[in-house]
């Protein structure tokens, strides 16, 4: 049996030479005994054994300790754990990598799901730390250049030197001490000391603690009040040494009185702001009666849309574009990253594919009003690159107040919805795009609307038979489309029906 006795206070080096010089003697995990020198082990079984020597490796071909750079940064974490068989776990694993390389990979293996289990712990030490340490002002009145603090925290785990680098990222421009029962850490401006000796509670009190206990009684929140959860995340260890412990009780208790003394002076009224909001509100229709006579009137006004916060990162409003008496008109989902650079609608990718079917059906783009049911473009930054987002529900419906004024003054026979978001804005339905793909419709202005797939949902189908085959559908809609436009132009006069067997007819008694 070989003893080895560490100081034990979330130092790895003394762990990582101790381990290597083992491994290299090919030490068994079972034939060694750790030991930490901060605790009691050594009174009870007496001075440690040296550890093994490495063999020669001049004599013996010995092969190299390698291990997977995962294992490093969870070995840097776990000997800060308070557990004294962390060394042992440690050097098992580091033995069993030797021969298992995937071992890190296997998380039911009982060694490296206690590994993770103790990172863990340390992790959630380490953020305790940062939340709960409270600083308190010393030696104010000294007259010293730099303000000097000082903090008392009861870690679980030896993570003083792991965090303190926190500390002095964001307290730099100030002299502080941090004491614990496992260690201190100090800055003075220039230097970040960490000491391993365990210190001792000063005690101290703040003239400023009042002022702090003040400002947190007042923004406590009795209605979303959780015991249980401050209990969990906040243990009795930690109120203790806060300022605002002696409070906790007595807001605690008060709580439910607080709620309701909070309900019975809500306001009954609306604060004045609100109200001048809800007057334009009201206001709004109004002033929509009276925008926009032409389609160019309306096209700038949607210049300086900020109507949802699309407008924040899109280049510009990308409006629809065609003749104001066109008779049919194309309804898309949103611009792309090509049509918001251009400022034009369906000049992209998608656009490209509608292009191609509209000229082999005979439907001259010209003479078509082609728009979009948002205006603006949505998209994920990735790198250099714009990922198309879908809009939501919310987006849609702000940016329908636009494609209402569109219908309105184009007055177009036919509707073209190419795509669920358009067949939503269009009709308020939440239907499933597939069960009405191919249908005609009746709007409620009298239009008719004709059901299909957006185009780039065919650039996104990996199959390629069966993107031929919904290529050669969406071909098919927008040749019904074109056929439709024909017939309308050969009876401009006539008011076109979708009656109850679904084919379209002139409606009786018009022309």
């Amino acid at each position: 049996m070989v003893t080895v006795t560490l100081e034990g206070r979330g130092d790895l080096t003394e762990w990582r030479e101790a381990a290597r010089t083992l491994l290299l003697a090919r030490t068994e995990p079972r034939m060694i005994d750790w030991r930490c020198r901060n605790g009691a082990v050594d009174d009870l079984f007496g001075p440690a054994a040296e550890a093994p020597q490495a063999p020669n490796t001049a004599a013996a071909s010995v092969p190299a300790v390698t291990v997977p750079k995962a294992f490093l940064s969870l070995a840097q974490a776990v000997i800060c754990h308070s557990d004294p068989l962390r060394f042992q776990l440690l050097y098992r694993i580091l033995f069993r990598l030797q021969r298992e390389r995937t071992l890190l990979q296997v998380l039911s293996d009982a060694d490296v799901a206690q590994l993770h289990a103790m990172e863990k712990s340390v992790r959630r030490d380490c953020h305790k730390m940062t939340a709960f340490v409270r600083f308190k002002e010393i030696d104010a009145e000294q007259g010293y250049a730099r303000r000097r603090f000082l903090a008392w925290f009861e870690p679980d785990h030896h993570i003083v030197a792991r965090a303190a680098p926190f500390f002095q990222r964001r307290f730099t421009d100030m002299d502080w001490i941090i004491a614990t029962p496992k260690g201190t850490a100090a800055w003075d401006g220039d230097a970040l000391t960490i000491s391993t000796e365990p210190a001792a509670n000063p005690m101290l009190v703040d003239s400023t603690d009042r002022l702090w206990q003040t400002y947190f009684s007042n923004i406590f929140n009795p209605a979303r009040l959780k015991v249980k959860m401050m209990m969990t995340e906040m243990p009795k260890k930690y109120w203790k040494n806060l300022p605002e412990a002696e409070l906790i009780p007595g807001l605690i208790a008060g709580a439910e009185a607080s709620v309701v003394a909070m309900a019975e002076r809500a306001a009954s009224e609306a604060p004045l702001f609100h109200q001048r909001l809800q007057a334009l509100a009201r206001a709004e229709p109004d002033i929509v009666q009276a925008s926009a006579g032409t389609l160019e009137e309306l096209r700038e006004e949607a210049r300086h849309c900020t109507r949802c916060p699309l407008h924040c990162s899109a280049t510009q409003t990308v409006f629809g574009e065609g003749p104001q008496d066109a008779r049919i008109m194309i309804v898309g989902e949103q611009p792309g990253d090509q049509e918001d650079l251009a400022g034009r609608p369906f000049v992209g990718p998608a656009g490209a594919v509608f292009n191609t079917a509209a000229q082999e059906a005979g439907l001259d783009r010209k003479e078509t009003y082609v728009t979009n049911a948002v205006k603006h473009f949505k998209y994920e930054p990735r790198g250099k690159r714009r990922i198309h987002q879908k809009p939501n529900v919310g987006e849609v419906q702000h940016c329908k107040w636009w494609l209402t004024r569109e219908l309105a003054l184009i007055k177009p026979k036919l509707v073209v919805a190419m795509g669920s978001t358009a067949l939503m804005a269009l009709t308020d339905s939440r239907q499933r795009l597939a069960d009405l793909r191919g249908e005609m419709l009746q709007l409620s202005h009298g239009q008719l609307l004709l059901v299909t797939v957006h185009p780039a949902y065919l650039l996104r189908i990996p199959d390629e038979g069966r993107r031929l085959e919904e290529m050669a559908r969406f071909r098919s809609d927008i040749a019904r489309a074109a056929s439709f436009g024909r017939q309308a132009m050969s009876h401009p006069a006539v008011e076109w029906r979708v009656p109850a067997t679904g084919d379209i007819k002139p409606s009786i008694g018009v022309g």
